[in-house]
């Protein structure tokens, strides 16, 4: 049975439905205001991995991710840039998916905008003020009134009396307490502005998750998910404003994935110490950074560096190397033991280090079996492809995955110019020139290139 860690109440449950067979699925999308880095990818990968194996399970899920086409880093990075907020969302919404697409992750069933999303936004503040859980500030914005709602803080476990004006909250002279959090922003001269009962205006952030998420999914459902970063005060805020509106519980699991990391440093834009997905994809295909992100459970914190990625390459390749040369079977009981290991694995939490394990197991099995017997390997290369596309691995080719197809190196020395160095070096060997054929070996590898001889036959990859 399936259990998930749910951070409100810290601890493994079994995972039960509101509806059986059905799921609701909620994560908090990018702030589309620049190019997505590696923090976003790990959001996209870990998610689109929960929604594919809850799929896997033969649950009907709806997953709705959103996208923040509005806020005050969208709005101070058009004018910096001299273009409208929505030319800039634009481009970078383009870009997300483009990203999106090379990681190979699903996109979302449901993929609302704040912008689109006004009049839901509109009708909770609305509820909000009817049910006293709001307030106009003296400047005309509208705030939250955290000391309404008691359970505060349940989810990141802060303390209301604890948290001290000017530590984590920002001081602001229109609220009755630092720690209120504005629903609505007035409009300020040259800005993006909407109207509302309240006069023109923008939404603030925490407002427009709440009023997407229960649009899509209802005003109670399964599963919220977002970054470690997002607990407090996104998530809390989340919690206290729907609930107030609604009266309703709002969601029964709260994940969270851990922080990419860069010298024991959280990656992220305001820190500066961020790597693009576009920058790490010039060097490491799509599918290796994929699969260097499931190394590591959802959960823990994940370590950037090119070691990392250079060990997710190899162990990408030696998983295609026992693909290479057998055609699929049908999965059969040969592979069972493994695909028991797999989902055991995931049913855990989604342990994805653990499932890899049985994945990589299996290869070695497939490696044995090649010579020895051809149609339990192929039944296990069935069962090895299949478990790899709940993880969304394996789904190339394998023999151009080992030459190098998508990488840089592709295009340094080309298929056809490694094949005839290879003829050469063969006939060479036939007519026991080994001088030349070992030097032909040794030019390949200096360019990357490995040679795997056989009987007879010389397979080769790219290092």
């Amino acid at each position: 049975m399936l259990k998930i860690y749910n951070n409100l109440t810290r601890q493994k449950e079994t995972f039960k439905p509101i509806e059986p067979g059905k799921v609701g699925m909620y994560v908090c999308g990018m702030t589309v205001y620049d190019y997505c880095h590696l923090g976003h990818a790990r959001v996209m990968v870990v998610f689109d991995v929960v929604a594919r194996y809850l799929r896997h399970l033969k649950y009907d899920l709806t997953y709705v991710r959103n996208v923040t086409d509005i806020d005050d880093k969208i709005i101070q990075r058009a004018r910096e840039k001299g273009e409208s907020f929505l030319d800039l969302t634009r481009h970078f919404i383009d870009a997300m998916h483009e990203d999106e697409r090379a990681l190979n992750v699903l996109p979302p069933d449901i993929e609302p905008r704040a912008t689109q999303s006004m009049d839901a936004i509109i009708s909770m503040i609305r509820r909000l003020m009817e049910n006293g859980y709001a307030y106009i500030g003296s400047n005309g914005d509208l705030f939250y009134a955290v000391s309404k709602f008691s359970p505060y803080g349940r989810l990141s476990g802060k303390n209301i009396d604890e948290l001290q004006a000017g530590e984590r909250v920002e001081v602001d002279q229109a609220k009755r307490n630092p720690l209120d959090f504005v629903l609505w922003k007035m409009a300020k001269p040259g800005e993006p502005a909407w109207d509302s009962p309240w006069g023109r205006g923008r939404p603030g952030w925490h407002i427009e998750c709440s009023a997407m998420s229960t649009s899509c999914l209802g005003y109670h459902f399964d599963i919220h998910g977002g970054g470690m970063d997002l607990q407090f005060p996104h998530h809390d805020n989340e919690i206290a404003q729907s609930e107030g509106a609604t009266g309703e519980k709002f969601v029964n699991i709260w994940m969270h994935n851990g922080f990419v990391r860069v010298n024991e440093e959280k990656m992220s834009k305001s820190l500066k110490n961020f790597f693009t997905v576009r920058e790490v994809m010039k060097r490491y295909r799509p599918e290796v950074i994929r699969l260097f992100i499931l190394t590591s459970h959802y959960r823990s914190p994940l370590n950037y560096s090119e070691e990392q990625l250079d060990e997710a390459n190899a162990a990408l390749t030696r998983l295609y190397t026992a693909l290479r040369g057998v055609a699929p079977g049908t999965e059969s009981a040969v592979g069972e033991a493994y695909r028991k290991r797999f989902e055991e694995a995931m049913d855990d939490d989604f342990n994805t280090p653990i499932a890899l394990s049985a994945l990589f197991d299996l290869a070695r099995e497939i490696n044995r079996h090649k010579s020895s017997d051809e149609k339990a390997a192929a039944d296990m290369v069935a069962t090895l492809t299949g478990l790899g596309k709940i993880l969304g691995l394996l789904e190339a080719d394998a023999d151009a995955f080992l030459k190098g197809e998508g990488t840089p190196a592709e295009a340094a020395l080309s298929d056809d110019h490694i094949e005839r160095l290879i003829a050469e070096r063969l006939a060479a060997r036939k007519n026991k020139d080994w001088e030349t054929a070992d030097r032909i070996r040794d030019e390949l590898q200096a360019q990357g290139i490995v040679l795997e001889d056989g009987a007879g036959t010389t397979e080769w990859r790219r290092a």
